[in-house]
């Protein structure tokens, strides 16, 4: 398991495709700010209403000329219905493989009910133009979220 980068820290490169095929990567990303936020599992209550929530804020990531991209361990069939049935304005990874989640620590084993498993800590990292780590939340408190992103991302203007 790697530790989660910290604010101050360049982005761990990474080069993923989203759901629809298209191809994001760390370098093809500088130059323009964006949020990555780790979530457990599609269709799942919390993951739905922090989905929802960036997808209703789509406006104001816009304004502030910032991309919001989703990573789940689930597969690009799962977030395609996921992206469908919530009408989902913005990217999804699949991440089958947790690389991705490695990579930035947040695939973490946990505890629930006496049962230790291997699961994702919701987490998020607003990245600034430049790749550097700006801002992050983990684990993230889903209500309130998107407008707390929000304002992360109105003080690199």
């Amino acid at each position: 398991m790697t530790t989660a980068p910290k604010q101050g820290q360049a982005v761990p490169s990474f080069h993923v495709k989203d759901s629809q095929g298209n191809t994001l990567s760390s370098g093809a990303l500088l130059g323009q700010s964006y949020v990555l936020y780790f979530y457990p599992k599609d269709g799942t209550p919390g993951c739905t209403a922090e989905a929802c929530a960036f997808r209703d804020s789509k406006n104001s990531f816009d304004n502030l000329n910032a991309l919001v991209i989703g990573v789940s361990p689930d597969s690009s069939e799962s977030h395609d219905q996921f992206i469908s049935e919530h009408q989902l304005n913005f990217s999804l990874v699949a991440d089958s493989s947790q690389e991705l989640c490695k990579r930035f620590g947040v695939w973490q084993e946990k505890e629930s009910a006496g049962e230790k498993n291997w699961g994702v800590v919701r987490s998020t990292f607003v990245i600034d133009p430049s790749g550097v780590i700006a801002w992050l939340e983990q684990p993230v408190n889903v209500e309130g979220h998107a407008e707390r992103v929000l304002k992360a991302l109105e003080t690199l203007k």
